[in-house]
């Protein structure tokens, strides 16, 4: 697995970790890619997600891969957290959580995120 998408623990829980930290369109298509392959090998409802966005540069073609990958992998996440969202179009993240019918609470920080995940 690239350092992008990789398992951290947190609490004793393991946590996927998507980092699209700076990444341009075309790595965040990368990213998901390797997300949506590695989700899809988990038991389903056993994952949670971490995503951080931190400037990340999404443009309309990574949006739709991100919308149709978050449907798909909707039977394998228990819940998701999103840090880094400044950047993201609020139109598009609407269009995320109405297409894959999920929730994607955004944080401040990594650690708040990772709090409410183990929660």
């Amino acid at each position: 697995m690239d350092d992008r998408v990789r398992f951290i623990e947190h609490k004793g829980k393991q946590i996927l970790l998507l980092d699209y930290t700076d990444c341009d369109p075309q790595q965040v298509l990368g990213v998901v890619d390797e997300a949506q392959a590695e989700i899809a090998s988990q038991p389903p409802a056993s994952v949670l997600v971490l995503a951080d966005f931190s400037r990340a540069q999404i443009d309309k073609a990574a949006a739709e891969r991100i919308k149709k990958a978050l449907a798909m992998d909707r039977p394998y996440v228990t819940r998701s957290a999103w840090v880094g969202t400044e950047t993201l179009p609020k139109v598009f993240y609407e269009n995320f959580k109405t297409f894959s019918q999920r929730d994607f609470p955004k944080f401040a920080t990594r650690e708040e995120a990772l709090t409410w995940l183990v929660s």
